[in-house]
């Protein structure tokens, strides 16, 4: 705490009485975390850094700081201990990365139509998708792919001495040829906007439809899966919740990695968890391991007791969830493949909804008495 305090006595007074919880993190009985980070030459100096400011510590003092790991989690910290307020860390980081893919466009016109289609779209779109809520990783990877596809067929077109307003329908067909062309649907989904918007004319490239799933249906892999992680007690609670929403009610990894304790709803033996705006009652003995869940629960960050932290998956950074691609890697080690047994899922839930909703149809009612 001697090394905390002299590094950067403004951080003290800039989270005030959350220093407390700081302070509990550090000395907690088999907690070491807090005091090995600081011992870290790279935090050391970082705090040292910002003491020597004289603006109290906020988000835009630290984002004035070079980018790195160590400042992330500096931040997790402050927000984890209420020095400072939550913020959308990924919506910032592409907001950043958006407008320096923007700024790099040295032509005027192609710059305003990249502004165009990646603020004012995109993420426009996202934000008012998000609202509350945080942007997922799978959210920011769209995001970003579609902006990269957009600005390779700009710096294309550019390479080539065309723009869009002379682009035709064969030098589209020839880009898309391009040994470096990538993004196939996301291209078609820039042209389809820039024509939409009147910045080309002429040009068409249709959406790729789906045709259904990859993989097998398998109905009989989705029980296997689901009884192992009912009963395999040697798999870890959080990975064995996280599978069975997954195989059991096909939830996608970013609506469970942001799943947090007040989503679930525990009132005497019943056990209800809400996905969207409806609760769901969990049988047992899936109801059991959310309810041990809830009480053991805790990332490595190792900030506070499980009663402090909000999320259903706690990850490594204080204050934050495990990550989509976390949760994948981990459900993965564990024998369950995200994409392809959500999809199995799905298409099973379907089905057992078409047969229910055929059972109550009048013919199938009026044939059943005859």
């Amino acid at each position: 705490m001697k090394t905390w305090t002299k590094a950067s006595p403004k951080i003290l007074r800039t989270v005030c009485s959350p220093v407390r919880r700081w302070w509990w993190w550090c000395s907690a009985p088999g907690c070491r975390t807090g005091l090995a980070w600081i011992s870290r030459t790279k935090a050391r100096d970082l705090l040292e850094r910002i003491g020597r400011d004289e603006p109290p510590v906020t988000h835009d003092v630290l984002d004035e700081l070079p980018p790195g790991k160590v400042l992330a989690h500096l931040r997790s910290v402050l927000v984890a201990t209420g020095a400072l307020p939550p913020r959308d860390e990924r919506l910032v980081a592409l907001e950043k990365w958006i407008t320096t893919t923007v700024q790099a466009r040295t032509d005027l016109p192609q710059r305003r139509i990249l502004h165009g289609y990646a603020v004012w779209h995109h993420l426009r779109r996202l934000r008012r998708r998000v609202g509350e809520q945080h942007t997922t990783q799978l959210q920011d990877m769209n995001v970003r792919c579609h902006v990269t596809a957009a600005d390779n067929f700009l710096a294309w077109l550019a390479g080539e001495g065309l723009t869009l307003g002379v682009c035709t329908q064969a030098d589209l067909e020839r880009w898309m040829t391009d040994p470096a062309f990538r993004y196939r649907n996301e291209t078609g989904h820039f042209v389809r906007w820039f024509v939409q918007h009147r910045h080309a004319h002429g040009l068409t490239c249709g959406a790729v439809r789906w045709t259904g799933p990859q993989g097998t249906i398998d109905s009989e892999k989705r029980w296997t899966n689901a009884r192992r992680l009912l009963n395999d007690d040697t798999l870890p609670t959080a990975d064995r919740v996280a599978g069975l929403l997954l195989v059991l009610y096909a939830q996608k990894i970013s609506t469970i990695s942001q799943l947090t304790v007040e989503d679930v709803d525990i009132t005497g033996e019943t056990v209800a968890i809400t996905f969207g705006s409806s609760p769901v009652i969990l049988p047992m003995p899936l109801a059991a391991l959310v309810r041990e869940l809830i009480a053991t629960r805790r990332g490595k960050a190792k900030i506070g007791t499980p009663d402090d932290i909000p999320w259903l998956f706690p990850g490594g950074q204080p204050g934050r969830p495990l990550s989509d691609s976390k949760v994948g890697l981990r459900l993965n080690k564990i024998g369950i493949r995200p994409q392809q047994d959500r999809s199995t899922a799905l298409f099973t839930l379907a089905a057992d909804v078409s047969r229910r909703a055929s059972r109550q149809h009048p013919i199938h009612e009026a044939g059943a008495t005859t």
